[in-house]
């Protein structure tokens, strides 16, 4: 393995708060996000992922002058999702100070999202966010959800990766509902899979709990490994993962800071 590993911060936002719950209920302040992506930031994430979790719920956009104050205090990449309905939605977080903008419900809704966002500004911009539970009822196993994990669907995970890709998606971001806060580990039953069927990186969300359950999600296919609750709570810090992964011999890129 030579890429490096990248170790990401999520801030989850409702109300202009950082909040984490349990299987994407019962949510509770979790603090600033400026703050905490200042903190992250000196910690030596090596980027960022803001979702505004009752954006696409509330019918309202995402809040722009979040965005913005938390691009003005780190220089890393910012992904930022939630509310994301058309290529104008994208135009201005990016002219907030987004690199990334993660799609969702609407993208599911429509799934010609997905290009017209990669035609105007690149693949690279693209992160197709995926809400995932399990579900007997797909092929795979695997279905994804809506509107912050509160709407269930029919639509299979890997096919709906799959057919994201095949519109111009430039990066898979797969949280595991199931696994979500409850820091029981990855799914790595899930990030398997999404490996087997992505040509583009993948981001495993949802479930960590302690430094040994990075390794084991990096082995299963993700590029990136992604955390909240054990971040927010000051459980574990970038440099904490970060060493962990370096032991067993996973590289990740320079800048950890304690």
């Amino acid at each position: 393995m030579s890429v490096s590993i990248r170790v990401i911060p999520c801030l989850d936002v409702a109300a202009g708060r950082v909040v984490k719950g349990v299987n994407f209920q019962n949510l509770r302040d979790a603090g600033d996000p400026v703050e905490l992506s200042k903190r992250y930031y000196d910690q030596g994430a090596d980027e960022l992922t803001f979702l505004d979790v009752t954006a696409t719920t509330e019918e309202r956009a995402t809040m722009y002058d979040v965005v913005r104050r938390t691009a003005e205090q780190v220089f890393i990449p910012l992904t930022v999702g939630g509310g994301v309905r058309s290529a104008e939605d994208v135009a201005r977080l990016l002219e907030s100070g987004a690199d990334k903008v993660g799609v969702n419900s609407a993208a599911i809704a429509r799934p010609a999202l997905v290009g017209e966002i990669a035609d105007r500004f690149g693949a690279q911009v693209v992160v197709l966010s995926l809400d995932v539970t399990r579900s007997a009822s797909s092929p795979s196993g695997f279905v994804v959800t809506t509107h912050g994990g509160r709407r269930l669907t029919e639509i299979d995970a890997l096919e709906w990766a799959t057919q994201a890709i095949a519109l111009g998606a430039g990066e898979l971001l797969v949280n595991s509902i199931d696994a979500d806060g409850t820091k029981a580990g990855f799914d790595l039953e899930l990030i398997r899979a999404m490996r087997e069927v992505s040509s583009v990186p993948v981001i495993a969300s949802g479930g960590a709990g302690a430094t040994a359950d990075f390794p084991p999600a990096v082995e299963a296919g993700a590029d990136a490994v992604l955390a909240a609750s054990v971040f927010h709570s000051g459980q574990l810090t970038i440099a904490d993962v970060k060493r962990e992964l370096a032991a067993a011999g996973i590289p990740t890129r320079e800048g950890v800071s304690e």
